[in-house]
């Protein structure tokens, strides 16, 4: 499976934006596509994580209320849709899958297939 995230860009502080991520080359029945973010110097952090069977979601308690990871089965595709934007959320998103256990969905070693990442940039 290859991912390929977009929708990054360059907002105000309180603007909004979409990610997607399209995966291609396999199915996802089987796996959790996971966001995360990472801002230079600074470790890959978990933002929000849906299982692709089923639907159930995560969130990092930072965006909770703000962000909302949904899914098109049909195009194979997960949106992190980005509200409320701060300028803290400045960073590369990427995102990747796993076939970890629930518990552990929020720790980036368990994911591979990792997208290209898309930067996106909060002006305060």
């Amino acid at each position: 499976v290859q991912l390929q995230a977009s929708g990054g860009g360059l907002v105000q502080t309180g603007g909004s934006l979409r990610l997607s991520c399209t995966a291609s080359g396999g199915t996802l029945s089987s796996y959790t596509l996971g966001w995360f973010r990472q801002a230079p110097g600074r470790e890959r952090e978990f933002v929000s994580a849906v299982r692709w069977s089923g639907g159930g979601t995560r969130y990092a308690d930072s965006v909770k209320g703000r962000f909302t990871i949904s899914r098109d089965l049909a195009k194979n595709t997960v949106f992190l849709q980005m509200n409320s934007l701060k300028p803290e959320d400045t960073a590369v998103y990427y995102c990747g899958t796993t076939r970890i256990v629930w518990s552990e969905i929020s720790n980036h070693k368990h994911y591979y297939n990792w997208g290209q990442g898309t930067q996106v940039t909060v002006s305060s």
